[in-house]
């Protein structure tokens, strides 16, 4: 063992009974006369003290993390069912928009066949297209059980759209009158000049073989003459777009006023029965009048002298 010296046992031994004096004296005198605790309590309790606000800070913010945490976590989980919540309501707004566009589009077709009830009609939905992009060829729901035939005439209520080449059971093609093989007997609904318009594959349309002579401005309406025998006079066709001197006839195009792009319902025609308008303030009127273009129709069709200059090819 190690000795120590006499003279530090000695200031140990003061120390210690020094310590045992002043905790005696601790015990024994309180700080107040009118207190009850002792100065030894006092300062059991002054040392103690900061230690338990360390220990019950160092427990708050434990505890607080913990409680955030557990929130974050329910948090999360509640965002997680809200985002999924949003994303059903949006499905679901995207479904009744859907439904109200095709529910306005039914109600056009229905207005349209009430105003033209004296002219037997078949509405259709576009159900398809063909693959080939230079083909522009749509399919319809209607086929030979609905009464349809080749060379029947389809139409919307803004304007043509083309004529049936082909026909089965339960559906049926349609040859759009953009297609390049495309004619329809045509006329400038006011001057009353006659021309075909052909597809070029493309979204406008070209009126052929009208004379230089004749004023042919840009905004002109063109209607069909009903002289291809497919699609009823007077029946809105395009906008003239375009229009130049040329050698020998002008070239002139011309933009469809139907929609031939996002057809999703359409008109057929059973007949050539020009479509004549229900009004108020006129018993019949032409589709053509009707939309506030005085034009008179014109008399009964007849065959032109060459057909293949009015009317394209059938596929």
């Amino acid at each position: 063992m190690i000795s120590i010296p006499s003279r530090h046992r000695s200031l140990a031994l003061l120390a210690v009974v020094l310590a045992v004096q002043v905790l005696l004296l601790a015990v024994q005198i309180r700080p107040d006369s009118r207190s009850k605790q002792r100065l030894i309590r006092v300062w059991a309790i002054s040392l103690i003290s900061p230690l338990e606000r360390a220990g019950a800070w160092g427990v708050e913010h434990v505890r607080g993390a913990w409680n955030r945490y557990i929130a974050l976590r329910g948090a999360r989980r509640e965002n997680e069912q809200l985002h999924q919540e949003v994303d059903a309501l949006k499905l679901r707004i995207q479904q009744l928009e859907g439904r109200a566009a095709e529910a306005d589009r039914l109600s056009v077709l229905l207005g349209f066949r009430r105003s033209h009830a004296e002219t037997p009609m078949l509405a259709a939905r576009v159900i398809g297209a063909a693959a080939d992009p230079a083909s522009q060829i749509v399919f319809i729901d209607r086929g030979t059980r609905d009464g349809l035939r080749r060379d029947m005439a389809v139409i919307t209520p803004d304007g043509i759209v083309g004529k049936i080449i082909d026909v089965v059971r339960d559906t049926s093609q349609v040859l759009l009158i953009t297609d390049k093989d495309s004619g329809v007997g045509a006329m400038l609904a006011d001057s009353r000049v006659q021309a075909p318009v052909s597809g070029t594959g493309e979204p406008l349309l070209v009126m052929k073989y009208v004379s230089n002579d004749d004023k042919v401005v840009p905004g002109a309406r063109v209607v069909t003459s009903g002289m291809d025998r497919i699609f009823p006079p007077d029946l809105p066709v395009g906008t003239v777009v375009e229009a130049k001197l040329g050698n020998p006839f002008q070239q002139i195009r011309v933009k469809p006023v139907a929609a031939l792009d996002r057809l999703e319902a359409v008109i057929v025609l059973l007949s050539l029965h020009p479509l004549v308008a229900q009004t108020e303030a006129s018993p019949a009127q032409p589709l053509s009048q009707k939309q506030g273009k005085a034009s008179p129709a014109p008399a009964a069709a007849t065959p032109p002298p060459e057909r293949t200059s009015q009317e394209a090819p059938n596929r």
